[in-house]
């Protein structure tokens, strides 16, 4: 490219944002030409975050729409629930391309969305409009679109872990269980007791038992890929770590298969997306594997006994359930290689 496209974040101070930073600062197509923040308006970026000490200098602008339109082509919203409502559309009408990292857009049912996020929903003509970017699943809709709803971390890893089964209708759709657990950054960088060092040091929790708000999307996404209602059991855990999510999935299958034609599936299900790395036989992933990366690992395990398959599935929760897939969107959305700045190992040990 001659010229780069032009890049805001809104809500660079939180960890998505700034992981969107981290990864943007890599692509050669990207300029970030914005970083934004209505707490922190005026102060420079690194007064924050240190380690951008001589990397990036920007000071931080304040939630301006006529700014952001005179200075970016495309807009990243790492914001909390409910800002997205009410900022994507203005952003859209500016004539802006729009990729949401919050939750705001990835229900198609408004009223599903205020039930379980506890927020006014965005207005249906936007919420139709939003193409959600689950892109080893639906990123030949990402294409040419100047919308995109990035899924939820939790989503992303138990998703990709469900999508070939579901897509295929092998597993009855009524027995998904799925059992995730999730690093401290995934519950951002505000202050909450739940974070609190010694309360998370050496401790191991289940929290929002049968209530969290990622439930829907994922059944959203299956009974789509499905064809039929899907309604699963979903808890997730807290770990004392930083990065990461590991999902274990239970499901039933509909008729007998052997564990070598589920990995024989899913090989084919992802081939061509660099991103999605299937296990042989007897292995299986560990969050330390994808850290600081956009893969996802998936390893299956088929148990004769029962006739139950457990699918275990990881990624680094901040960048392939984060940023790293809005990288992604982005450059599906803009009809670039979808590896494009993201082709980095992983960080080990």
């Amino acid at each position: 490219m001659t010229t780069k496209l032009r890049a805001a974040i809104v809500g660079s101070t939180g960890y998505g944002g700034v992981e969107l930073i981290r990864l943007l600062l890599a692509h050669p197509n990207v300029e970030i030409t914005s970083v934004i923040s209505s707490s922190s308006a005026g102060a420079p970026i690194a007064d924050g975050y240190p380690h951008l000490n001589q990397i990036l200098t920007d000071r931080l602008d304040a939630v301006d729409v006529e700014l952001i339109r005179s200075k970016a082509d495309v807009v990243f919203l790492a914001t909390p629930h409910g800002v997205s409502t009410e900022l994507s559309p203005k952003l859209l009408d500016a004539g802006l391309k729009v990729i949401d990292i919050s939750g705001d857009f990835r229900l198609q049912s408004g009223d599903v969305y205020e039930t379980w996020y506890k927020h006014k929903p965005a207005d249906p003509e936007y919420l139709k409009r939003a193409v959600y970017g689950l892109c080893e699943v639906f990123g030949e809709e990402v294409r040419g679109k100047d919308f995109i709803s990035n899924p939820g971390c939790y989503p992303t890893a138990t998703l990709l872990g469900l999508a070939p089964l579901a897509a295929t209708g092998w597993i009855d759709p009524k027995s998904i269980i799925a059992d995730a657990k999730s690093g401290v950054s995934g519950a951002g960088r505000g202050l909450s007791l739940l974070v609190h060092y010694s309360e998370i040091n050496e401790n191991f929790l289940a929290y929002k038992v049968n209530k969290h708000q990622h439930t829907p999307e994922i059944e959203q996404a299956l009974s789509r890929l499905a064809g039929e209602e899907v309604v699963m059991t979903f808890t997730t855990h807290l770990v004392p770590m930083t990065r990461g999510i590991l999902s274990t999935i239970y499901v039933n299958l509909k008729s007998p298969r052997s564990e070598d034609d589920i990995r024989e599936l899913y090989r084919q299900y992802y081939e061509g997306r660099k991103f999605v790395r299937i296990r042989d036989k007897g292995k299986y992933p560990a969050t330390k594997e994808v850290w600081g990366s956009n893969y996802c690992d998936i390893g299956l395990s088929l148990d004769s006994r029962t006739g139950r398959l457990t699918i275990v599935s990881v990624i680094d929760n901040v960048v392939k359930g984060a940023a790293g897939q809005a990288v992604q969107n982005l450059n599906l959305m803009m009809g670039w290689d979808e590896a494009t700045g993201l082709a980095f190992t992983p960080v080990y040990p």
